[in-house]
């Protein structure tokens, strides 16, 4: 698997990826709603904009033959910290690609981005999210709410 920066030429796949995962996702995340689906494109060419800003950097998991397997996405960058978020398709969740694609997006946020410290959310019933966090280091840091659903907020600090 490649992790890869976002791109102009990933419009059309991750449009597949979400339409094809939204079901399965909205199970354990806020659904992104009608409008994300009906407007995409402007949604696109508006994450590849704050991606050039340097105020978000998203990501784009690829197999070998092209397909979009997950998203891992470092928004909200403000004094060396960001928001992690991330989401792996049903056809290749419990593979550990999650696991994996975060300590590569730690790596590339503390290498490249030059970021010290990152912060994350999960729902409490979402166990897989928690537990990718927790193997990468996150620690629980406080209580807060997702879409009206309890959830814990991780942090990590970069700089060791």
């Amino acid at each position: 698997m490649r992790l890869q920066p976002l791109t102009a030429e990933h419009r059309d796949a991750i449009l597949a990826f979400e339409t094809l995962n939204r079901e399965y996702f909205a199970a354990s995340v806020p659904d992104r709603g009608d409008d994300f689906f009906a407007d995409y494109p402007a949604r696109h060419a508006a994450l590849l904009a704050m991606q050039a800003d340097g105020t978000d950097h998203f990501h784009v998991l690829v197999t070998e033959d092209g397909t979009i397997a997950g998203r891992v996405n470092l928004v909200g960058i403000e004094n060396g910290e960001a928001e992690l978020g991330y989401r792996i398709g049903r056809d290749f969740a419990g593979r550990g690609l999650a696991t994996d694609a975060v300590r590569r997006i730690c790596d590339l946020a503390r290498a490249d981005y030059g970021l010290t410290r990152l912060r994350a959310a999960a729902t409490v019933d979402n166990r897989g999210s928690r537990t990718v966090l927790l193997r990468n280091g996150f620690t629980v840091v406080g209580d807060t709410t997702l879409d009206g659903q309890p959830a814990l907020q991780f942090a990590r600090d970069l700089s060791d």
